[in-house]
């Protein structure tokens, strides 16, 4: 859907997000980048998110998930990842990206044919 208004959700200094953002832009679609740890609403945003991309939205291979305590990972198979992810924004899948009411997670091919085409 080329030149739909879309949210991006990541952080400055990550390269896909900064990629996704280029892409994006590139193909006529305007961006408004929110950065996850400073500027955006994570208990209005986590739901949502957690609902359209259950399984996704964990980054399980970040630095920051490596350096959790077990117990901290077990959160994050029994409905705990909103209080993990509020609490550890980085291990947050980025980008996130709303578009309309649809929300996408990460920039794969899948992502990237949604929203480009």
């Amino acid at each position: 859907m080329p030149g739909q208004a879309v949210v991006l959700y990541g952080l400055k200094n990550c390269d896909t997000c900064r990629k996704a953002k280029r892409e994006l832009e590139a193909a006529g679609t305007q961006v408004k980048f929110v950065d996850i740890r400073e500027d955006a609403d994570l208990p209005a945003k986590l739901p949502l998110w957690l609902k359209a991309a259950p399984d996704k939205l964990v980054n399980k291979s970040s630095a920051t998930w490596r350096a959790l305590t077990n117990a901290e990972k077990a959160k994050a198979g029994t409905n705990g990842e909103k209080a993990l992810l509020s609490d550890h924004p980085t291990l947050i899948k980025r980008p996130v990206i709303e578009s309309g009411k649809e929300v996408h997670v990460g920039w794969g091919k899948d992502v990237q044919a949604a929203l480009i085409g």
